[in-house]
C-alpha cells in the first residue's frame, strides 16, 4: 500500500492527501514534522534529504515534493485525467501549480507565521501587514482568473492545480484579518466543497 509521511497540519501533504481521496486511493499516513516524529533522523533523511513532508513510498519507489507527488499521482492511478488533455491544458495546470507553490505561498509565509501559527519572533505589525499587502494582490491575480474561467483555476474542468489552489484558498479564510470581497473566490471554494473529495480525511480541520 502507498505510504505518505507527513502530518495533516502541513498544506503539502494535505494536497497528497486529497488527491489520493479524488483518486479513491487506499493509502497509510504516518504522521512526521512538527510535533510528531523527527524528519532529521537517519530514517527519514534517507527517503528525504531535506527532512521535509510529504514523501511517498509507493512500492519500493519514493519520491518528495507535493507538487510531483501529486501528478505522479494523477498519471499512474487517475490516467492523468487530472493533468489535463491537450498540451495546451496541461501547461496551464503546471503553470498554475508552479504559481500556487511560488508566488501564492511566498506571499503569506510572514502573516501565517504571525496570525496562525503564533510562532515566536514573528510580531512586527510592518511586516504583518506587508505580508498581508502582497497576499492580497495574489487573491486579486486568483480572483481575475477566475473570473475568465467560471468555473477552475486552469479552466472549465476540475484538475491537480485546483488540489493546491484550494487549499491555499482555505488557508486565506482561515487567517484571522480584514479581507477584501472576492466574489470569484469564495464561488470557487464552495465549489471546491460542493463537487470535490476536499472534506474528507479532515482537509478541512486545518488552515
Amino acid at each position: 500500500m502507498l505510504r505518505v509521511l507527513g502530518r495533516l497540519s502541513s498544506i503539502n501533504v494535505r494536497k497528497v492527501v486529497w488527491m489520493c481521496a479524488e483518486l479513491r486511493l487506499d493509502h497509510e499516513r504516518e504522521d512526521w514534522g512538527v510535533g510528531f516524529r523527527d524528519p532529521q533522523s537517519p530514517d527519514f533523511l534517507a527517503l528525504n534529504p531535506n527532512a521535509l513532508v510529504p514523501v511517498i513510498e509507493d512500492q519500493g519507489f519514493v519520491l518528495w515534493e507535493s507538487s510531483a507527488i501529486v501528478r505522479y499521482l494523477a498519471r499512474k492511478h487517475g490516467g492523468g485525467r487530472l493533468l489535463g488533455g491537450a498540451l495546451e491544458d496541461q501547461a496551464l495546470i503546471d503553470q498554475w501549480l508552479g504559481w500556487q507553490a511560488t508566488e501564492l505561498n511566498s506571499s503569506w509565509s510572514y502573516a501565517v507565521q504571525a496570525l496562525i501559527r503564533k510562532k515566536t519572533g514573528y510580531d512586527s505589525p510592518a511586516d504583518i501587514e506587508n505580508s498581508i499587502a502582497g497576499w492580497t494582490e495574489k487573491m486579486a491575480i486568483l480572483d481575475a482568473q477566475l473570473e475568465r474561467t467560471g468555473a477552475y483555476v486552469a479552466g472549465t474542468a476540475f484538475s491537480a492545480a485546483d488540489i493546491a489552489m484550494g487549499l491555499s484558498v482555505q488557508r486565506w479564510y482561515a487567517a484571522p484579518f480584514h479581507k477584501r470581497d472576492f466574489g470569484n473566490v469564495a464561488g470557487y471554494f464552495e465549489r471546491l466543497k460542493r463537487e470535490t473529495e476536499i472534506s474528507r480525511h479532515g482537509l478541512l480541520d486545518y488552515p
